[in-house]
């Protein structure tokens, strides 16, 4: 068992112990003492260990603990506002057993008697429910259950997706620990007060492209299964499955991935290669990714049968590869990119309108839609360094400055051709042929 793991399973067993005795029993003493040396072994190898309950997952930082999966403990204490846990370096004993008293206090809804201790008392440990601002550690008679946790980007989930492209550039395997708690670490930053926030992550350079879209479409995608009243697992799943469906682009040279202008022939032949790549990288890493699998594999095939890669035999393409592509198209026309400028929001509302049917599920479509018009003001555009806002009033389209000539004579071609608009280079495209046209309207 790691370190960790070891921690938590201390502190449900002190917490189980404190429910059956009172103050000062040897055998309350003894498990706070266990509990509190586990985690000082612990902070002997992470001096700030930070842990974030969501229902019954547990994540470490930014990893999900898969030893602790369906962990009881975890769903309790999310229930009782306690969804995120970090303790500092010089934690003491009396301010661990102050922090279990607190934890008991939520859990078996009773007061603290706050006449023991001085009206305001600094603590080493913060905790609380997630994106709340709180009194950082701070206990006061009016505030007798203080909440504070850590201001929220999405650096390391950025810094993540880089470090799990290289991986699968270089050695060819999917790290899917690592792109698990990244979509944990994201329904974090989205479930950040009483309503959902969007958070979507703004492109700094074009190099990054695939990473911001990859983070970008997850978040859409979980936004979006929420809103349709899909169950949490649903959700992760596809989450998962919307951060790893442009995987298959890592095998794409960058000066074809990046390119400033129209693609030849064999530039589009390399590209449309990159949903099979994604697959069976997905695939070949974790059997259980048949769903991302399947995703990275449909998420460029339209609902009339047109797009890519092309099937021998009709079918219909999952729920999930629906939902992603919309999403996908989305992100895709509001992000700047070498040879066109972002589309605002209402164009790019307009246009998935005008493919409801045929190249978008008319369900799936009409929910992105209704999903937009609602939630526009909990849209929260961001860096990679920037604290996540708890509310922002809508995108701000401010420099963003749509090229209209050539979007409405790409528009026109896209109807003409059956063209698809959810890739990350040129879009306007005929099912069979490159054709001479309008210039590029998508990434």
């Amino acid at each position: 068992m790691s370190e960790p793991a070891r921690f938590l399973t201390s502190l449900a067993q002190a917490l189980s112990t404190m429910a059956l005795y009172g103050d000062g029993h040897p055998a309350r003493v003894r498990a706070i003492d266990q509990s509190f040396e586990h985690l000082r072994a612990l902070q002997a190898v992470d001096s700030r260990p930070q842990f974030s309950f969501l229902g019954y997952d547990v994540v470490y930082g930014n990893i999900a603990m898969r030893e602790l999966k369906e962990w009881d403990w975890g769903a309790r204490l999310a229930n009782a506002g306690i969804q995120r846990l970090e303790f500092a370096y010089d934690v003491t004993r009396d301010d661990f057993e102050v922090f279990l008293d607190e934890c008991m206090a939520r859990l078996t809804l009773q007061a603290i008697d706050s006449s023991t201790r001085s009206p305001e008392r600094k603590t080493a440990i913060r905790f609380g429910a997630i994106g709340v601002k709180g009194a950082e550690g701070v206990v006061r008679p009016d505030e007798i259950l203080p909440t504070a946790t850590i201001a929220y980007s999405l650096q390391e989930e950025a810094d993540t997706i880089r470090w799990l492209h290289d991986e699968v550039e270089s050695r060819g395997e999917l790290p899917l620990l690592e792109a698990e708690s990244v979509v944990r670490s994201l329904s974090v930053a989205m479930h950040g007060d009483r309503e959902i926030v969007i958070p979507l992550l703004q492109l700094k350079e074009f190099d990054q492209y695939t990473t911001t879209h990859s983070l970008n479409v997850a978040v859409l995608a979980m936004a979006l299964s929420e809103f349709m009243g899909m169950g949490p697992k649903d959700i992760r799943g596809f989450g998962v499955a919307g951060l790893l469906h442009d995987l298959g682009k890592v095998r794409i040279p960058k000066e074809v991935l990046t390119k400033p202008g129209k693609l030849t022939d064999d530039e589009w032949t390399i590209m449309r290669r990159h949903p099979v790549d994604g697959a069976k990288i997905i695939y070949e890493s974790d059997r259980q990714l048949d769903l991302a699998s399947a995703v990275a594999y449909e998420h460029h095939i339209m609902i009339n049968g047109g797009g890519y890669p092309h099937r021998h035999f009709q079918r219909d393409c999952h729920k999930a590869s629906k939902l992603v592509h919309i999403c996908d198209v989305y992100d895709a026309l509001r992000t700047n990119r070498p040879y066109r400028e972002a589309w605002e929001a209402e164009r790019v509302l307009e246009l998935l309108e005008k493919g409801l049917g045929w190249d978008f599920d008319a369900e799936i479509g009409r929910s992105f839609i209704q999903m937009m018009g609602q939630w526009e003001r909990r849209l929260a555009v961001v860096d990679d360094q920037t604290p996540l806002p708890q509310y922002t009033a809508a995108i701000d389209a401010a420099n963003v400055t749509a090229a209209q000539a050539a979007a409405d004579a790409a528009d026109a071609a896209n109807k003409a051709t059956g063209g698809t608009v959810g890739d990350g280079t040129a879009a306007v495209v005929p099912t069979s042929t490159v054709a001479e046209g309008p210039p590029p309207v998508a990434p």
